[in-house]
């Protein structure tokens, strides 16, 4: 009897470890697929580098691996957060994120761990009880006077303003820049929180993460905004020295327009003057019109892909070992070669949010990129 269990104990070990690689060598395209060991769906990924990644979603999801996704650990959830959903997470390391949930007044929150997700705490709850947030960016500024790093929110409108708040102490107080952000009415301009990538900062000529822009959407058309520098904390004696921005240019940019669910839903900017702009309506997942444009001149001018990729897109990066542009979306993801004038398709996955090589989707789906095809 005993050596019959044994025989299937070793029996069942050899399936699990069998069925493990397969999960590891599926593949959609170049994205191997992982084992996350979850069906939440997935829209914050932040690869932190030295095979650490952290990945978000609904229901209070929040994963972690240290070990370049062989594993996918499961983090203990935030307290208070079972229905909430976490669109976008930020990481330093394999201790240290924060994760942000959107939603409603204060179903928009920032919890914050630094022992590797054991536990969390409660940072910080949209004080708008009409606030919406949408997505957060940060970065390990020098010279800050509270000891940085410095982080941005960014939420839709509210009277007439989007919500744009700023940390200069990771994130333990905000101040919402009132009177200070870009005018818009909610009826007819928004922020999407697809991907945590509608919001970022663009290089200075120094190459520092300095300016921060945004892509909006709606019925009145879509748009890059760009922060302007204007008042100086301790007059701005370096150029590194925190700043406040209080000028802001918008731009129109050729995406689809016109409806509430349509606009530019991710950002990237390789260098201070190149940069894409994806997005669609996300109703019309399989339209091709529209969905991304690109920038030579840091967003001065924007121009609408000569061929686009083939559907909605939510979110897009730029792969430097590639020196490629990879967007992904819910019918697929795409790439360029050409600084974003053509695109060719990659697979037909379902895909959310990228952070290369990581990408992540519904149904707890997260992938790792593999070799893409070569340049035609």
């Amino acid at each position: 009897m005993l050596r019959t269990f044994l025989l299937l104990s070793l029996l069942l070990a050899d399936l699990l470890f069998t069925e493990g690689i397969r999960a590891q060598d599926v593949k959609s395209g170049p994205w191997v697929m992982q084992s996350s060991g979850t069906k939440a769906g997935l829209r914050g990924i932040h690869a932190v580098g030295g095979g650490v990644a952290w990945a978000s979603g609904t229901n209070g999801t929040v994963l972690r691996t240290e070990d370049s996704g062989y594993m996918w650990q499961s983090c203990a959830m935030p307290p208070g957060a079972e229905k909430l959903d976490f669109r976008g997470i930020w990481a330093w390391n394999a201790d240290t994120a924060i994760v942000m949930s959107s939603g409603p007044g204060d179903q928009s929150r920032l919890y914050k761990t630094t022992d590797g997700c054991s536990n969390w705490k409660l940072l910080y709850t949209n004080p708008d009880k009409d606030g919406f947030w949408d997505a957060m960016v940060f970065w390990d500024q020098p010279g800050l006077p509270n000891g940085g790093p410095s982080g941005w929110i960014l939420g839709d409108p509210v009277n007439q303003e989007f919500q744009i708040l700023h940390t200069e102490d990771g994130g333990k107080h905000w101040l919402l820049e009132h009177n200070k952000s870009p005018r818009a009415a909610p009826q007819s301009q928004g922020v999407f929180a697809a991907s945590n990538s509608s919001f970022v900062l663009l290089p200075d000529h120094y190459g520092n993460p300095s300016f921060p822009t945004f892509g909006s959407g709606g019925i009145s058309g879509a748009f890059f905004y760009r922060g302007g520098t204007t008042t100086c904390v301790d007059d701005c004696p370096e150029s590194t020295s925190p700043v406040r921005f209080s000028d802001w240019t918008r731009i129109s940019v050729p995406v689809s327009r016109g409806a509430e669910s349509s606009g530019v839903f991710s950002l990237s900017f390789r260098d201070g003057q190149h940069g894409m702009a994806v997005g669609g309506d996300y109703k019309k997942p399989n339209d091709f019109a529209g969905n991304a444009a690109w920038t030579a001149d840091g967003g001065e001018h924007w121009t609408a892909a000569a061929k686009p990729p083939h559907g909605y897109r939510s979110a897009v990066a730029w792969d430097g070992d590639a020196k490629a542009w990879i967007a992904v979306g819910t019918n697929g993801s795409d790439v360029s070669y050409d600084d974003g004038k053509t695109w060719s398709p990659l697979d037909d996955g379902k895909w959310n949010a990228l952070s290369l090589p990581w990408v992540v989707g519904p149904e707890g789906r997260i992938a790792k990129l593999g070799a893409l095809p070569a340049r035609n």
